[in-house]
């Protein structure tokens, strides 16, 4: 697509993406071309009078044709913010939503409550691209952090973040199935989180393209109802040394009261309450036990 500016070249690509029925299209044409010409946001702004680079005019077009095509901006500039931190992340991981941030800050302040002499071990079930951990300890020094997953790929992209923010000497990585690691090493978290794969299976025609062809399916769905991963993790809490402290899950819509009812039945909890995500979905349970810290 030949351009005289950056301000041409972003016009007309967000234009052609906006066509296409592209969601929020000026906005990823911007994260593309900050990407493309490695500046930040302020700096492209500042750059938009210039004259498009003539050398990166091919590679240009092939990343509009990318989104054009469906893939989802953060697998195409390998990278996504959470937490105010920037996170690589590919094909092999879920892309982190916005609404884990709720769950993070909602273990940081219970952990720090619950825990405000010690440094409670908080381990992450299904980890991904790490960003529960690796965001966690980057904002708590003296938290002990272990994070799981089944996926190689995604432990090796957790590594990858934790590297990049500092904190790869704090973070112990376990491979393997939900809760199974730390059962089979004796590990006793004092602070339980995940956030899972929720989506019903039966829902798969129903999601976004940009989800339902680029993202991991074993990363997204639950089984029929999309519980089945609670049902797992919560059965195995007895065979851990002890019952966390705190557990914190991550829910689907219409899933919180369902998930709530597994805890209650599986231990003896203070409290068992919900936290909103900004749309007022009930998207997070958390099960607390006062007495253990």
């Amino acid at each position: 697509m030949p351009t005289a500016t950056i301000r041409e070249a972003y016009v007309e690509a967000s234009s052609f993406l906006g066509k296409l029925g592209v969601a929020e299209a000026a906005s990823c044409v911007e994260l593309l071309l900050q990407h493309l010409l490695g500046c930040t946001r302020t700096k492209l702004l500042f750059r938009f009078q210039e004259q498009f680079p003539v050398e990166l005019a091919e590679s240009w077009r092939q990343l509009v044709e990318r989104k054009a095509a469906g893939e989802p901006v953060q697998y195409i500039i390998g990278e996504q913010d959470f937490y105010g931190l920037p996170f690589a992340v590919s094909p092999a991981v879920l892309i982190p939503r916005p609404e884990t941030e709720l769950l993070v800050e909602a273990l940081l302040h219970e952990g720090t409550r619950l825990f405000p002499l010690g440094a409670p071990l908080l381990a992450d079930v299904g980890t991904g691209s790490g960003v529960i951990p690796v965001t966690i300890a980057h904002a708590r020094l003296a938290w002990r952090v272990a994070a799981s997953d089944i996926s190689a790929a995604a432990l090796e992209m957790a590594r990858v973040n934790a590297q990049r923010h500092g904190v790869a000497a704090r973070v112990e990585w376990l491979e393997g199935d939900l809760l199974e690691p730390f059962i089979q090493r004796g590990i006793a978290p004092d602070i339980l989180v995940s956030n899972p794969p929720y989506i019903p299976d039966g829902d798969l025609p129903a999601l976004m393209p940009e989800v339902r062809l680029f993202e991991p399916h074993t990363a997204l769905f639950g089984g029929v109802e999309g519980l089945d991963l609670y049902r797992r993790m919560i059965s195995q809490l007895p065979q851990l040394p002890r019952i966390p402290t705190v557990v914190g899950f991550e829910v689907g819509i219409r899933q919180a009261e369902a998930v709530a009812a597994m805890l209650g039945a599986a231990a003896d909890w203070d409290e068992i309450r919900f936290v909103p995500d900004l749309q007022g979905i009930n998207r997070h349970v958390l099960a607390i036990r006062e007495s253990s810290g």
